[in-house]
């Protein structure tokens, strides 16, 4: 699945990272505590979050992550959306809350 399939699923807003919707989506991370994301998280996921400051790009950069999809009508704040330009990493948005969207997120990956 790729990170435009993900957001044709889920209807999902795309707040940056357009050129990179062709990325394969491997699995996916939901945390919200940086290090344990810095940690266990593997290259390839979609990272489910409701942070929105820049720290969470540099974590998803180190990482290789595909993608990170910010929950419950969360907005990245302004210098997160100028380091996802930068690092050309899809920030994503849903207004549904972290356990539904995590659940939805595994049923497509594992269809």
């Amino acid at each position: 699945m790729t990170v435009q399939d993900l957001i044709n699923e889920l209807h999902l807003t795309v707040f940056c990272g357009q050129e990179n919707l062709n990325r394969e989506i491997q699995g996916g991370y939901t945390s919200d505590l940086l290090s344990d994301v810095m940690g266990f998280a593997t290259e390839g996921q979609v990272w489910i979050t409701l942070q929105t400051h820049k720290n969470v790009l540099a974590i998803a950069s180190l990482k290789e992550l595909s993608a990170i999809l910010l929950v419950k009508g969360n907005k990245p704040e302004d210098d997160m959306l100028e380091q996802a330009k930068e690092e050309g990493i899809p920030v994503l948005g849903t207004t549904e809350q972290t356990f539904e969207t995590a659940g939805k997120v595994y049923q497509l990956l594992n269809r």
